[in-house]
């Protein structure tokens, strides 16, 4: 897939979860992206692949772009962004205008891949941990892969309402609606005795510009999204270590007592690693569920793309039976919810 490729495929992307905005804006830059000047040259010029599946070139220059706004560090773009309207000549100007001013910000910024915790994944999260604290009457052991900020490390300070039924603290730090299908969810609130993650590249949210890092990968023309996600930052505290995964998960497995439920679970992460390692992972996680008893129990949570629409397939598997149960499919965030509620 070259570059104009990639911008392209955004833009039928974007509008069909919820962002006509950055159709528009990955439309522009497909179109009209040329050379001249350090950004463009930089983006044309760029090794290696560029498509969602890789290096998300279009995702990065869309978050150093909108880092801008959220900054203030130019108001001439952010006059161009929502909630202004402007047609798409003055869009492009402005665009144009900001990679020339701010061209050594933005070549920083297109550094990093892009880092997202999409906080609406946390309804299959909600919905899965309650049922699980039902079924397991001890605390639990939370280890996130692929964690970023790790703000879905605190799914439990969240609620979900879906289906009739409220699930969370009454005094939740935000509410998830998402189209409910399916099974109601049931359960009971969970104990979380311990919580920890791990990413590559992690963000510290309680990091001022962390915290404006990860709400430049959001899209600018929905609030709503970004407001969420403020919400999760201001109870952000669970640690997230720099490391691999698979290589980190060991002695995490390891650090598992009697007496509690270990939940290790991935969202839209674990399908980004290379086959081989991804299988190294595997062999690792149900080496540790060969180990699993009664009294120590583990259970694997997956939202991750299958091959199948529509959105992701979610996955529970739980040791020491070591029967995996579909629990339905989920958008890919979190808009909707085709839930099957497990079987005990």
């Amino acid at each position: 897939m070259n570059l104009s490729d990639a911008f392209r495929h955004q833009a039928h992307v974007c509008p069909t979860l919820g962002s006509p905005f950055m159709g528009r804006l990955m439309a522009l830059f497909a179109d009209r992206l040329a050379p001249g000047g350090a950004v463009a040259d930089h983006l044309l010029a760029w090794p290696g692949d560029v498509s969602p599946a890789a290096q998300s070139v279009p995702l990065r220059i869309a978050g150093a772009l909108h880092n801008l706004v959220v900054t203030g560090a130019s108001p001439d773009l952010s006059s161009a962004y929502p909630p202004n309207a402007v047609t798409d000549d003055a869009l492009w100007s402005a665009v144009t205008q900001a990679m020339e001013d701010h061209a050594p910000a933005i070549l920083a910024f297109l550094a990093s891949p892009p880092q997202t915790n999409e906080v609406r994944r946390a309804a299959c999260l909600i919905a899965a941990g309650s049922a699980l604290a039902a079924r397991f009457d001890m605390p639990m052991m939370l280890s996130e892969l692929g964690a970023s900020a790790g703000l879905n490390l605190m799914w439990d300070r969240f609620a979900l309402d879906a289906a009739g039924t409220r699930l969370g603290p009454g005094d939740a730090v935000l509410t998830l609606t998402p189209d409910w299908r399916g099974a109601a969810p049931e359960g009971v609130a969970p104990r979380i005795a311990d919580r920890r993650g791990v990413d590559l590249a992690p963000i510290d949210p309680r990091a001022p510009r962390d915290a404006e890092r990860l709400l430049s990968y959001l899209w600018p023309d929905q609030p709503e999204r970004i407001a969420r996600t403020r919400a999760a930052i201001s109870v952000a505290s669970a640690p997230v270590d720099q490391a691999d995964a698979v290589d980190w998960l060991p002695d995490r497995l390891a650090a598992q007592t009697d007496g509690h439920l270990h939940l290790v679970y991935h969202t839209i992460a674990w399908q980004y690693l290379p086959d081989a390692h991804r299988a190294r992972g595997d062999a690792i996680i149900a080496a540790a569920g060969a180990r699993a008893t009664p009294d120590r129990p583990l259970a694997r949570l997956g939202m991750e793309a299958d091959g199948s629409d529509p959105g992701a397939a979610i996955t529970l598997t739980l040791w020491p039976d070591g029967q995996t149960q579909d629990l339905g499919r989920i958008d890919y965030h979190g808009r909707w919810v085709d839930w099957r509620a497990p079987l005990w």
